[in-house]
């Protein structure tokens, strides 16, 4: 039975080990322990997936509980994959954020499958990885 909770102090290594088990490993700093940390810290909406105590699913969110809710990690063990606990764990993210909208970015592998299970495809998303990349337009 898997069981669903609010964990705001989720552990780093609970947390890389989800992320290795899963395919976001490979897209996030799971070799930079402080990194993640951080990562952990500064998020307000850290959802848990445990089957038998071990962690096998984690809904990373920031959220304001009220206007828009950005879950950025959402991440099921390979094991685990196929059995509705993705899609739980984005149900409980949108109960505990309230009005909030629940925002993601897709990983590339998931492009198709969050419009089948309901989720809306918005095209007007934007990315800025450094202030370097910012330039003056008079438009």
């Amino acid at each position: 039975m898997i069981e669903y909770k609010i964990e705001n102090d989720l552990s780093a290594e609970e947390f890389i080990n989800v992320l290795n088990e899963s395919s976001l490993g490979e897209r996030r700093p799971v070799n930079d322990l402080e990194r993640i940390k951080k990562m952990l810290t500064n998020a307000n909406l850290i959802i848990v997936a445990r089957e038998n105590g071990k962690a096998v699913g984690v809904a990373r969110s920031i959220t304001d509980f009220a206007y828009c809710t950005y879950l950025s990690d959402l991440a099921v063990s390979k094991d685990h994959q196929k059995k509705g606990i993705g899609i739980e764990l984005l149900r409980q993210t949108k109960i505990a954020s309230g009005e909030a909208k629940v925002i993601l970015l897709s990983a590339p592998a998931a492009v198709e499958y969050y419009p089948k299970i309901g989720m809306t495809k918005h095209n007007h998303c934007y990315l800025l990885s450094s202030p370097d990349e910012l330039k003056f337009s008079n438009k």
